[in-house]
């Protein structure tokens, strides 16, 4: 591959207030970012009403964004390897900032799922940023900075759905979407005031043929993945795009490994310490999204249900909260443990808890407290899940390909939940009952999905103990002299 490419840039400063504030920067972008993924949940039940449109094609507000993100990431963390991580991730904020003001002006269905779809660009903020951070930090900073990185998409997500829940109650629905586009102008601004260019980049030209095989294979495989449960599982469409996905993904696996500069480097994806991580993340991304599907549906559960509490969408969030609250205190705490014992035995540790969790939740699910604290437990397991993968990615591919590496390593995440999605789905229309002439899920439904994601979560835990042992860090990359200054300089304060 391609040696590092540093671009020469002047000294910057490494004493002031923008030194001190990248690394915040880059985790309010973060935390946006997962925001915008949850903002839109409350307003689903009244969307039909608002728009005129039906609760099916609704629902395309969450699935346009997932797709999005999903085809995006990798692509736009292959970009910025090539074109700069910072420009791309300006790129990125800008779209989804364009995407709110469209919501922000528009009941027109039509153009509400296209907005949603620009602001699926945002996903690939995390590995971009996480990117950076390795070429700005040193060794004995990134490791915190990575973890705080991979804990803002627990933190905005446990934000984001009370938050936007109050904007909804207290004003007009569109009144969400303005808040949005003020806050991603505002990252947009941070970005370009406090966060440099990385100087790494790999010369050749970008994979277009690539990238549009992977963005065609990747909308088949996930539209048959999340609307399954509705055309139906042996349905002529839903079996047309798993074929589809099959084939297209067969003849891009074979492009990319053809290539001369291919969009995913598949011999590096071969390697046990790259592809295991990858299968983790998948895994993990699974089990972690059960919680938040199971418990936001079994609070809101109406209590002639006999297990339901009947909170409304406000007091849900208000529940998930803590959750949110566990990530951010416990970043540094995971980051120590990865590098007492490496990111392999954090991630292993971290599935093990996630299980844990589940485990308290089969227990008891009907006491809010229990319901708490077990939803708690499994972001804690998450939070040292989450923070590992990126620091595992980083130990093991080349500095030029650090952001499109931890771009597939969140399109992983992401499939996975797209996975849980559909199999909670599965499983909870599987297991209902009539309550009060409402179809609902039983207990022993929601019991049945806490089981799946608990199993899965234990799968995960034993592939990051085949990861092989981790090795000290490699291929650091080429860095200007402030880069390097600008950590020192901060070093102090997080000590």
């Amino acid at each position: 591959m391609a040696s590092p490419a540093p671009t020469p840039r002047p000294p910057r400063d490494t004493t002031g207030l923008r030194a001190r504030l990248t690394i915040p920067v880059l985790a309010y972008c973060g935390i946006l970012m997962a925001v915008m993924q949850t903002v839109v949940v409350p307003l689903l039940p009244d969307l039909p009403r608002l728009t005129g449109a039906s609760a099916s094609t609704v629902s395309w507000m969450v699935t346009a964004s997932l797709l999005a993100g999903a085809v995006l990431t990798p692509v736009l963390g292959r970009a910025g390897d090539m074109y700069g991580k910072r420009r791309v991730l300006l790129l990125s904020l800008a779209l989804m900032t364009a995407g709110s003001v469209i919501c922000s002006l528009t009941a027109d269905i039509a153009l509400l799922i296209t907005a949603r779809a620009l602001q699926g660009a945002a996903v690939s903020v995390v590995p971009l940023s996480i990117s950076i951070l390795r070429d700005e930090l040193p060794p004995e900073r990134r490791n915190g900075a990575v973890a705080l990185m991979s804990s803002t998409v627990g933190i905005g997500a446990a934000l984001g759905l009370p938050a936007a829940a109050l904007i909804i109650q207290y004003a007009n629905w569109h009144a969400m979407f303005w808040v949005t586009a003020g806050l991603g102008t505002t990252g947009v601004l941070l970005i370009r005031w406090a966060v440099p260019e990385s100087p790494v980049r790999e010369s050749g030209r970008f994979d277009v043929t690539g990238a549009l095989g992977l963005a065609a294979g990747l909308v088949c495989l996930l539209l048959a993945v999340s609307q399954g449960g509705e055309w139906g599982w042996g349905s002529a469409p839903i079996l047309g795009l798993f074929a589809g996905a099959a084939l297209v993904l067969v003849l891009w696996w074979r492009h990319q490994l053809r290539a001369q500069r291919p969009l995913v480097d598949l011999r590096l994806v071969s390697r046990p310490r790259v592809g295991l991580s990858h299968v983790a993340a998948l895994l993990t991304g699974f089990a972690f999204y059960a919680n938040t599907l199971v418990t936001a549906q079994l609070v809101q559960a109406p209590e002639a249900s006999g297990y339901g509490l009947g909170l409304s969408i406000v007091q849900t969030g208000l529940v998930l909260l803590p959750s949110g609250v566990v990530m951010l205190l416990l970043s540094p705490v995971s980051a120590r443990i990865s590098a007492a014992r490496g990111p392999r035995i954090t991630l292993a540790l971290g599935a093990a808890v996630i299980a844990a969790g589940y485990g308290v939740r089969i227990a008891d699910s009907r006491s809010l407290v229990m319901i708490m604290v077990g939803a708690t437990v499994v972001s804690v397991g998450t939070t040292l899940a989450y923070s590992a993968l990126p620091a595992l990615i980083l130990r093991a591919v080349p500095a030029t390909q650090t952001a499109s590496a931890n771009g597939v390593n969140v399109l992983m995440r992401t499939v996975g939940q797209a996975v849980s999605s559909a199999a909670v789905a599965a499983v909870l229309v599987h297991h209902t009952s009539l309550v009060d002439g409402l179809p609902l899920p039983t207990l022993h439904g929601y019991l049945v999905a806490f089981s799946v994601a608990a199993a899965v979560a234990l799968a995960g835990s034993a592939v990051a103990l085949l990861i092989p042992g981790d090795p000290a860090p490699e291929n650091e990359p080429v860095r200007a002299e402030g880069a390097r200054s600008v950590a020192d300089g901060t070093a102090k304060e997080d000590a």
